[in-house]
């Protein structure tokens, strides 16, 4: 079968790429042709557009970038009637997959999404669109299936959270040799996660290394995304205590006792690591306005949204600043807050439905395409 799989972040490359592995498991002959990342290009098959070409952060962002994002679309279509795939698998990134969708369900192409868009969050209107451009959703978060079905009356799977597998499947992390290896101490580690596009991490990594010179009996380190270059951090680091560690997040929250992170999939890795944590958003001041008065949620962490009351402290906009970040950051280190919150991680991996979500989706999507 021929599989044309679209991500556009770095979240998606991950959990793309393990669904290929699972697809390559069900189908010897599985061909692949995507817009995705490194991760993705490992598994084989042909690399059209890499998600760093794709990274457009808020409202603003975007609406500087319309003419490129429509140049994308444009190229998609014709990539896609070139490569005549079996099926079209939209993973995340709802800006743009949906606009191909509504195109490629109107071509006759099969319709596959995985990782549904948050329009439980906002934009619940484009219910009307799932419904009838989508013809096969599987969802990660035990609350979208109702959502769904109960809700809006649109049958969906619910295959359990693909994060459960990649750290799961992830090779055991010594920690002496890893610390020795990238020059940290013997002192825990405090990890900084302040995302993976530029634009928020200039917002959130200044705010993050402000409070580092009061915890001088811990070492911080920041967690390097795959999509920036080292320097591009280097510019940020002028104290002695702050190691950086590029690509290796997973192997970084390994090794953690504590962890400061940019709202988004890694609030989720990190509570699956076991790792208390402070939860950061700050967004640009037109962005920030617009978010706020159309998003309808209590929080905006998955952790607590899974949970659906506050198992992580989220410090928000005006509220994340050095003063408060100190104060939050010294609960985590506390002991009896620590047990506290091992106890709703273990509560929150239960509600996300077990391990072998690739594999589920695969095998569905696989069948359902074999037989039509």
């Amino acid at each position: 079968m021929k599989y044309y799989i679209i991500a556009g972040e770095a979240s998606g490359d991950l959990h793309a790429s393990n669904l290929m592995k699972a697809l390559k498991e069900v189908d010897a002959n599985a061909e692949f042709r995507f817009w995705g990342g490194d991760l993705m290009q490992q598994q084989g098959g042909t690399l059209v557009k890499h998600y760093k070409e794709l990274a457009f952060m808020g409202f603003s962002e975007v609406i500087m970038n319309l003419r490129t994002i429509f140049k994308n679309i444009k190229f998609c279509k014709e990539d896609i009637s070139s490569f005549n795939p079996d099926v079209i698998i939209f993973i995340d990134y709802p800006g743009f997959n949906m606009r191909i969708a509504e195109w490629a369900k109107k071509e006759g192409f099969r319709t596959h999404y995985y990782i549904s868009p948050q329009i439980w969050a906002w934009k619940e209107n484009r219910i009307k669109k799932i419904k009838r451009d989508v013809d096969e959703m599987y969802v990660i978060l035990p609350f979208e299936k109702d959502f769904y079905t109960e809700k809006h009356d649109f049958p969906v799977h619910f295959v359990g959270h693909p994060l459960l597998d990649a750290i799961d499947n992830r090779p055991p992390v010594d920690i002496e040799s890893f610390k020795r290896n990238n020059g940290l101490d013997s002192r825990p580690v405090i990890a900084l996660l302040p995302g993976s596009r530029k634009q928020e991490i200039e917002k959130m990594l200044e705010v993050m290394l402000s409070v580092t010179s009061d915890y001088e009996d811990y070492q911080f380190v920041i967690a390097g995304a795959p999509s920036q270059d080292e320097e591009f951090y280097q510019t940020f680091m002028k104290k002695s205590n702050i190691k950086l560690i590029m690509n290796k997040t997973y192997d970084v929250l390994g090794i953690s006792h504590a962890a400061l992170v940019t709202s988004g999939t890694a609030t989720l890795e990190t509570a699956l690591f076991k790792v208390p944590e402070v939860v950061c958003y700050k967004g640009s001041y037109i962005s920030y306005h617009i978010a706020k008065r159309i998003i309808n949620l209590d929080y905006i962490s998955l952790v607590n949204l899974i949970m659906n009351r506050e198992v992580v402290k989220e410090l928000i906009q005006n509220e994340f600043n050095s003063k408060n970040l100190k104060i939050e950051l010294k609960k985590i280190l506390d002991e009896k807050t620590r047990k506290k919150i091992f106890g709703d991680y273990f509560e929150l991996e239960q509600k996300l439905g077990g391990k072998g979500a690739s594999k589920k989706t695969a095998e569905l999507i696989y069948h359902k395409i074999s037989e039509q």
